[in-house]
């Protein structure tokens, strides 16, 4: 045999690389379960999927959503190939809604790419098109302080773990309760300024066109002097994003953002419900300071309009509701069409975080992802894999392992579960003849 034609045949050949454990042709769905965890007001459901070759895949349902949003679709999954991801998904893509209501469908299709991933032995992001980056930029996001000093000290704390983008509340909710600061209808604002339940439940029980409250020019002022001392302490270079401003009406968004502006925010979040594309658009015309809207939208059809009108400067996707993975890359690819970046909003555990660190390698005009709970001493520990801390020097590596990139830590999980739960991933046999005629036409 000539020499050359002897070496072809001896050369490895791309098959003899494949795991012959699992057979993705043959894989299939059987089973369904959950977990919640949670601490202080919070809570997240943890999806696992299992099928009949041993693969587990892991998903998480959005922040303080039921659980049921996931448990519901089950019987519509059991017997399908997890591979089949785009058929999955256009089959119960119909079972979420805007808000936390997408939180089921956004579970499961984060679990059936980590599934999928397992299957083919590839990373998430190879499913999603392959990565523009080995690492993603985080911000950090800070909770309330009541001074401007006290929250830039927090900030530069954060700044010294590394983080190159920060996010602070900036609202009227302090001004609660202050003489001179705020005007508004007699019983739209909690009868006690100290109480921050009914604080919090009366300022969302109407949507900011509807509230009447008002901020004095006093209010305006202290407003900004709060901002002005965070600068003072953080420096003008790193990027600050605002958010929570409070349920105020459109004209004073913008007599509010014009005051803002000498401040060089990053960006100013949910000014006004995302539903009311004409108000952002009065708004984007009249500030210099980028605008920002999307953590509740699900899916591509509901950040069109707001791209159509060029409406915002920065749409704000959470992949745990805007219908998973490869949703959300399609609505980053659908912004840069017009000319307009992506961050991501995140309030979960490290699963959810690392199927959002997934969509943010494979999504081209990304800018970063949010992080909510750098305060909280276990939150790395419910997932092994990836190296630890997850987040370092404000960024996390992304995984070149197959699916998602971690293993469960089934002790960490079991330790946080809520005290109304079942128990960890407890049997859910009830779900599983849940059926209906569903299809949308005749």
């Amino acid at each position: 045999m000539p020499k050359d034609k002897k070496k072809n045949k001896d050369a490895p050949r791309p098959e003899d690389h494949v795991g012959a454990a699992s057979r993705p042709s043959e894989l299939r769905i059987t089973d369904l379960r959950t977990a919640t965890v949670g601490w202080d007001h919070w809570h997240f459901t943890i999806v696992r999927i299992d099928t009949n070759q041993g693969l587990s895949g892991y998903g998480e349902v959005r922040d303080l959503a039921s659980k049921r949003y996931a448990l519901m679709l089950k019987g519509r999954l059991l017997g399908e190939n997890p591979c089949n991801l785009d058929k999955i998904f256009r089959k119960i893509k119909q079972f979420g809604h805007h808000g936390r209501q997408g939180g089921g469908v956004c579970g499961v299709e984060m679990a059936l790419m980590d599934l999928a991933g397992k299957a083919y032995g590839v990373p998430a992001y190879a499913l999603a098109g392959g990565k523009f980056r080995d690492r993603v930029r985080m911000y950090c996001d800070t909770p309330n302080e009541p001074t401007g000093a006290e929250m830039g000290a927090r900030l530069k704390e954060r700044m010294g773990r590394g983080f190159t983008m920060l996010k602070m509340d900036v609202g009227i909710q302090p001004l609660i309760g202050e003489p001179n600061m705020l005007s508004w209808p007699q019983g739209m604002l909690p009868s006690d300024p100290e109480d921050k339940l009914e604080r919090m439940l009366n300022l969302h029980t109407l949507m900011h066109p509807f509230t009447h409250v008002r901020l004095t020019p006093k209010g305006i002022d202290s407003i900004c002097q709060y901002v002005a001392d965070v600068r003072s302490v953080v420096g003008d270079e790193v990027p600050i994003a605002a958010d929570h401003f409070g349920h105020i009406g459109v004209d004073d968004c913008i007599r509010l953002g014009h005051a803002l502006e000498p401040f060089n925010l990053a960006w100013l979040e949910d000014l006004v419900p995302w539903q009311y594309t004409d108000s952002w658009v009065q708004i984007e015309r009249a500030l210099h300071t980028p605008v920002c809207t999307g953590e509740d939208i699900y899916l591509k059809e509901g950040f069109r309009p707001l791209l159509e009108a060029r409406a915002v400067n920065i749409i704000h996707p959470d992949m745990a509701t805007s219908g998973g993975i490869l949703e959300t890359k399609r609505i980053g690819d659908l912004a840069q069409e017009y000319g307009v970046s992506m961050a991501m909003h995140m309030a979960g555990t490290p699963i959810s975080t690392m199927a959002s660190v997934h969509c943010a390698a494979a999504t081209e005009n990304f800018i970063a992802l949010e992080h909510h709970f750098s305060d909280v001493p276990f939150w790395g520990d419910f997932i092994d894999g990836p190296p630890k801390p997850i987040i370092q020097g404000g960024y996390i590596a992304v995984p070149e392992t197959p699916g998602l990139g971690f293993t469960i830590n089934e002790e960490a999980i079991r330790e946080h579960l809520v005290p109304w739960d079942k128990g960890l991933f407890a049997p859910t046999t009830e779900w599983d003849g849940d059926h209906s005629h569903d299809r949308l036409w005749s």
